[in-house]
C-alpha cells in the first residue's frame, strides 16, 4: 500500500472512532439494549447471564454468574460458560475498535487458551485490560491493509478476589477491501 493511503485509511479511522467509541460505550451501558444485543446476536450470553460491569476504550469487566444452567456436574461454572465471558471482555473492546469504523475491519477469534485455577462458584468477573494493545493492532491492520493479531489476557476472579482463570483470546484484525 502506498504511503499516502496508509496514513490516509489511518487518519480516516482514527478521526472516525474518536466520534464512536463513545456511542458504542452508550450502546453497551444501556441495559435493555444491551440484553436486546445478547438476545439476537449471542443468545447463550443471555441465557448464561452475562453481564458487563464496566467499558472503556482501555478496560472491560464482564460478569456471569454460578446459576443451575451454567453449571456442571462439579458444582462450578461450566468452563463453556467461563470461556464465553472471558472472550467478551476483550471482544466487547474488539468490538468497539471495529464498530462503524471507516474503513472497515473485520474481527475474528483465532485461537483461545485457557489455566483454570480454583472453582468457579459465585460471581466470576472477568477483566481485560489491554485496550491499547488492542487498538493498535487493529490500526496497523488499517495501515498496512493486512490482517494483523493480538493475543490478549482476561483474568477471572471471584468475588473475594481470588483468580479463578486466566484466559489467553487471540483476535484476528483485517481491513475489508471496498
Amino acid at each position: 500500500m502506498e504511503a499516502t493511503t496508509v496514513s490516509a485509511h489511518l487518519k480516516q479511522y482514527q478521526e472516525n472512532q474518536v466520534k464512536v467509541d463513545a456511542e458504542f460505550i452508550r450502546l453497551v451501558n444501556n441495559g435493555l439494549l444491551f440484553r436486546l444485543f445478547l438476545l439476537q446476536k449471542l443468545p447463550m450470553g443471555f441465557i448464561a447471564g452475562l453481564r458487563v460491569k464496566s467499558i472503556s476504550a482501555e478496560k472491560c469487566e464482564i460478569s456471569v454468574p454460578y446459576k443451575w444452567l451454567n453449571k456442571n456436574p462439579f458444582r462450578s461454572t461450566y468452563f463453556a460458560v467461563l470461556s464465553m465471558a472471558a472472550e467478551m471482555s476483550s471482544g466487547m473492546i474488539s468490538m468497539m475498535g471495529t464498530f462503524k469504523s471507516k474503513p472497515s475491519v473485520a474481527v475474528l477469534v483465532t485461537r483461545i487458551e485457557a489455566d483454570f485455577q480454583k472453582k468457579a462458584t459465585g460471581i466470576t468477573t472477568f477483566t481485560c485490560n489491554e485496550g491499547k494493545k488492542i487498538r493498535a493492532a487493529i490500526e496497523e491492520a488499517v495501515a498496512t491493509g493486512e490482517g494483523t493479531s493480538c493475543t490478549t489476557t482476561s483474568t477471572g476472579i471471584s468475588e473475594n478476589g481470588t483468580v479463578e482463570a486466566v484466559f489467553r483470546v487471540t483476535w484476528s484484525f483485517k481491513m475489508r477491501k471496498n
